[in-house]
């Protein structure tokens, strides 16, 4: 909790400076995946600084419109039994708003992404929650996509976790996580491993004046099981 606590304000112009901004691509491939469509409920847990939640709503954003777009084109012509058809059929056809709940253990982050949400004009369908992934304060079957990004690693009891996602997660909902793992080229291996513990605990005392807590964060990543 500490760790995070100390590098809560330059957590984002830290992740930029550690992946030369590749986590920004991570993430957009990660909603790429997801797909949400609109009336979806997320679930974004570890989401302290709100990345994944503000794309999530960018994203349905976006196939709102592309929707309203492909109906407009079919109305362009339409038939009086059309009209009427629409008119009736109005409200059952309106999607459910979409939702976006950034669930984290540490206030300070979710104080770093309130302050984003604002900053950007970002607050509808939005809801920030203090929680902790090992007992998550939800009732069960609440959301459709439950979302992890670089943050199940440092959970304590990580089957604790993979419970609660499931417990809170609607009938064929989805767990979707991103995080780290192991390099299996050798030689990049090398200089992955170099560049981690010799350059980003430099980047975190130059950056975020907070040596230790970078180099807590790499020691967690070679901790954490390798892929299968």
């Amino acid at each position: 909790y500490k760790v995070f606590e100390n590098v809560a304000q330059k957590y984002d112009i830290m992740n930029d400076a550690m992946s030369l901004g590749i986590h920004r691509v991570w993430k957009d491939m990660l909603l790429h995946v997801m797909h949400p469509q609109p009336g979806v409920r997320l679930l974004d847990v570890a989401g302290g600084t709100g990345d994944i939640a503000f794309r999530f709503l960018e994203y349905v954003r976006s196939q709102q419109e592309r929707q309203k777009r492909r109906a407009a084109r079919s109305m362009q012509t339409p038939s009086w039994q059309d009209i009427s058809n629409n008119y009736s059929t109005e409200d059952e056809d309106r999607p459910k708003e979409s939702r976006a709940v950034v669930c984290d253990i540490n206030k300070e982050m979710l104080k770093v992404g309130k302050q984003k949400a604002e900053s950007v004009g970002i607050s509808a369908g939005l809801s920030w929650v203090v929680g902790d992934a090992e007992e998550l304060p939800f009732d069960d079957d609440q959301f459709d996509i439950y979302t992890i990004a670089f943050g199940i690693r440092n959970v304590t009891h990580i089957d604790q976790a993979l419970q609660e996602s499931l417990r809170v997660l609607k009938p064929g909902g989805r767990f979707m996580c991103l995080e780290f793992s192991k390099v299996t080229n050798p030689v990049l291996a090398r200089l992955y491993d170099a560049y981690s513990f010799q350059m980003i605990p430099v980047l975190g005392e130059v950056i975020a004046g907070d040596w230790k807590s970078y180099q807590y964060l790499v020691e967690s990543i070679r901790k954490f099981p390798d892929q299968v």
